[in-house]
């Protein structure tokens, strides 16, 4: 029998203790053992969560008990979360964690500590969808050539309904707020860190990258307008929220922003509040993962799958899926500036005589060549102008954006998104 103890009895975590009693027959069958959950730990024991377990608000108690075999971490956070962690390793127990969070940032330190002591988590990316098993194992004889993914099914959701449905940006945040898919707070969401812990997980089964949320490029949706949608649909393009990892020689460059995207490609295809992940390996060539990223069933779905590995044999595989440099050699963070990519910028301005050819000059004067582009009437005596760029470097984009904002004719500063 293998005995589990649970800290963050919440939403995922009662899902968790309740998978494993209702469907505890295939889960033995499958386990070649029985599974049980022995107590869990809470910050309120008066709420009641329906489970027929022992519940405290001390983490000791299940981190001191000699009889459990494996500590479900649910509780969130980073720091507070890595000492709970540590301790469990340090007891020699097996972990399941959903925190994508700390994993984002201790995840190497983790691997570290944990060594042969199984350390699992495959519910801290992408929700019920096995997409770290399948990088760790069903493509490691892959060169991984990139990974894009919709990893936030808010974000995705807000841009599918503004996309379909012709919904304001702020409107529709009101909505999935109300529906429960975005916080109070949803800056975590619409500015596209939650995303980016996700990221920085998959690229470091992939390429061995040690980077934090600090060192990427993040950036969110909050600047998409129907403008911009409208152009993106004349164009053959939809915007998401995409997590990209893509590596270069010995580089890898890792970035999450709002990119148009052919509308041809799968990926751009998925739609509402679903995640999807394209990966491209240098053998097998693209694949694709696709399903639920979040919700108490389908996040402890992955959690209890993590459970029953563990209780096979009682050990796992590196925690990262690899115990020396990936690629026979170290692969380095390819800096923001050097990022290369096509553009597309939306820049309101006066409309008066002279205006094209003077932005012109300052896209001819950054080396950076114009594929396309629209005038559309905005306010009352301006005008949007709507441009799609040639690959450029990421440095002389910005430079130019700073230029062209500092010109008396321009009123806001200009919006940009890459094109994927």
């Amino acid at each position: 029998m293998v005995k589990v103890g649970i800290i963050g009895v919440g939403t995922v975590g009662t899902s968790v203790a309740q998978i494993l009693k209702d469907n505890a027959d295939v889960i033995s069958a499958r386990a070649g053992t029985e599974i049980v959950v022995k107590s869990g730990v809470v910050k309120n024991l008066s709420k009641e969560r329906g489970l027929d377990i022992a519940l405290s608000t001390n983490v000791d108690d299940i981190l001191d008990d000699p009889e459990i075999d494996i500590v479900v971490e649910l509780m969130g956070g980073v720091e507070e979360a890595f000492e709970v962690v540590k301790k469990a390793l340090k007891n020699g127990k097996a972990v399941v964690t959903a925190n994508k969070a700390l994993l984002a940032y201790h995840r190497y330190e983790l691997a570290e500590l944990a060594q042969d002591i199984a350390f699992e988590y495959e519910a801290s990316v992408a929700g019920g969808i096995p997409i770290i098993n399948a990088l760790r194992d069903g493509l490691s004889a892959n060169h991984i050539e990139s990974i894009v993914g919709i990893m936030n099914g808010t974000c995705n959701y807000m841009m599918t309904k503004m996309t379909n449905e012709g919904v304001s940006y702020d409107a529709i945040l009101k909505e999935a707020q109300e529906l429960g898919y975005a916080e109070a707070d949803p800056s975590f969401d619409v500015g596209g860190f939650d995303a980016a812990h996700k990221l920085l997980i998959l690229a470091s089964i992939a390429y061995g990258i040690d980077a934090k949320p600090e060192d990427i490029l993040i950036e969110g949706i909050e600047n998409v307008t129907k403008d911009d949608i409208a152009f993106a649909k004349e164009f053959g393009y939809a915007i998401k929220l995409l997590g990209i990892a893509k590596k270069d020689a010995n580089e890898v460059e890792l970035r999450v922003h709002a990119s148009l995207i052919s509308q041809k490609e799968m990926i751009a295809k998925i739609d509402g509040v679903m995640n999807g992940i394209s990966v491209v390996g240098d053998k097998v060539g693209e694949t694709l993962y696709y399903g639920p990223g979040a919700g108490g069933d389908a996040t402890a779905s992955a959690v209890v799958a993590n459970i029953i590995d563990i209780a096979r044999s009682g050990k796992s595989t590196p925690m990262l899926g690899f115990d020396r440099p990936m690629e026979g050699k170290k692969l380095t963070l390819k800096a923001v500036e050097n990022i290369t990519s096509k553009y597309y910028l939306r820049i309101n301005v006066s409309d008066r005589a002279g205006v094209l050819a003077k932005i012109t000059k300052i896209f001819e004067d950054n080396n950076i060549s114009v594929e396309t582009m629209l005038q559309r009437p905005a306010l009352t005596g301006s005008a949007n102008l709507l441009i799609s760029t040639h690959i450029a470097v990421e440095k002389d984009i910005q430079n130019m954006i700073k230029e062209i904002e500092a010109l008396e004719f321009v009123n806001f500063k200009p919006v940009m998104i890459r094109i994927v």
